[in-house]
């Protein structure tokens, strides 16, 4: 059903609130990328922006039409997922931190996030609580392509900033910065297990 006058408004903008809301973790992620990311450049920025914004993007696509089939497994087990993936890369990191540095290894190829399987399963991690909100949208009754596409915008762009950010933040703690950032994975993680368990 086409939507009419100020009722059109007010559905986009919740659209709008529920993508910032989704986004907040990939932008918490990002900040602790660019924290790990020595020199970030166009690639870096790119590379995470699409990422993450392609899978908040497609994520509401494969909740609205898996349908009611998907809702006691999307419910049950994607904070468990988020949890385990996001502690797995944060302990890495966490962990890398304490290795001696190659000095015949320039430190973007050390240590970047932004690329192989670290950014497929953060972009996943970041990305999962969107299936739920494909489901619901599927479950009113109304257009998925909009709202995927502005979530997956918004994310992109909080993705931007948010590794902007955390190179500041990088630049001050120094050697630091890694473990800083493997913490904050594992941090984001246990806020959203904490947040769905408590309902």
């Amino acid at each position: 059903m086409p939507y009419h006058g100020p009722e059109k408004d007010m559905d986009l903008l919740s659209i709008i609130v529920v993508a910032i809301a989704l986004a907040m973790d990939a932008f918490s992620v990002s900040i602790s990328c660019g924290m790990v990311i020595a020199r970030p450049g166009f690639g870096h920025y790119f590379r995470l922006a699409f990422h993450f914004g392609l899978f908040q993007f497609m994520m509401p696509i494969i909740g609205f039409f898996g349908g009611m089939y998907l809702e006691s497994y999307i419910r049950s087990y994607d904070h468990w997922i988020a949890f385990a993936l996001l502690l797995f890369i944060g302990l890495k990191m966490v962990r890398e931190s304490f290795k001696k540095e190659n000095p015949d290894c320039p430190a973007d190829e050390r240590k970047d996030p932004s690329r192989g399987w670290s950014l497929i399963v953060l972009a996943v991690a970041t990305s999962i609580d969107a299936l739920a909100v494909g489901l619901s949208i599927g479950v009113l009754n109304r257009p998925i392509l909009l709202p995927s596409i502005i979530i997956g915008v918004v994310c992109a762009l909080f993705s931007v900033a948010g590794v902007a950010l955390g190179n500041r933040v990088g630049s001050l703690v120094g050697k630091r910065a890694e473990a800083i950032g493997g913490i904050m994975l594992v941090a984001i993680g246990i806020k959203i297990l904490i947040e769905h368990l408590a309902g």
